[in-house]
């Protein structure tokens, strides 16, 4: 089984001006060296089949990508609206600033297999393309976001999966975003 990066990951976890809520201290080439190299301490199945897991302990000082919302940090929460690419819709997305997350744990990397990124408009010359990466405390999955859920919903001319809504998946999503937020450095 092989493995690369789309771009649409590299430009997510890999970005040209470094911050510290994407992965540290690896290469994009590294990143993905790692994942054809290393088996994975589990695989997990995704939200649809075309859709892998990959549980990876943590070999960087990347941090954990979700806080939990307390009374002491609920006045750092930002929010706006932003598309992940110009050929997409704004949608609101919030935050926190000014938290310091522990490492992470683990990486679950996301994978979507060649026939779905070729649906979507991406080719890959591998099997399998990393579409992004969990930094979590725990060897799991955290809920995919509501905004997300949607998205994908909408169908891949919205930057979608086109996979149907999942009402107990979205009410499982909405239980964890409620009490917990992404982070920017």
């Amino acid at each position: 089984m092989s493995i690369v990066l789309t771009d649409f990951a590299r430009t997510r976890l890999f970005p040209r001006e470094p911050r510290r809520n994407t992965i540290q201290d690896c290469t994009p080439e590294d990143f993905e060296r790692h994942l054809n190299d290393e088996p994975p301490l589990k695989v997990l199945d995704g939200y649809a089949p075309f859709c892998k897991l990959h549980v990876h302990r943590n070999w960087t000082s990347t941090r954990c990508i979700a806080v939990p919302i307390t009374d002491v940090n609920r006045h750092l929460l930002r929010s706006d609206y932003e598309a992940r690419s110009s050929d997409e819709l704004p949608v609101l997305v919030r935050w926190f600033e000014g938290v310091d997350p522990p490492v992470a744990g683990y990486l679950v990397v996301i994978l979507y297999d060649r026939a779905q990124l070729a649906k979507e408009g991406t080719r890959i010359d591998a099997d399998w393309g990393v579409v992004g990466c969990l930094y979590t405390a725990e060897p799991e999955e955290i809920p995919m976001a509501p905004i997300t859920m949607l998205r994908n919903a909408l169908g891949v001319e919205e930057g979608g999966s086109g996979v149907s809504l999942d009402r107990a998946a979205y009410a499982r999503s909405v239980a964890f975003w409620s009490t917990h937020a992404n982070w920017r450095g």
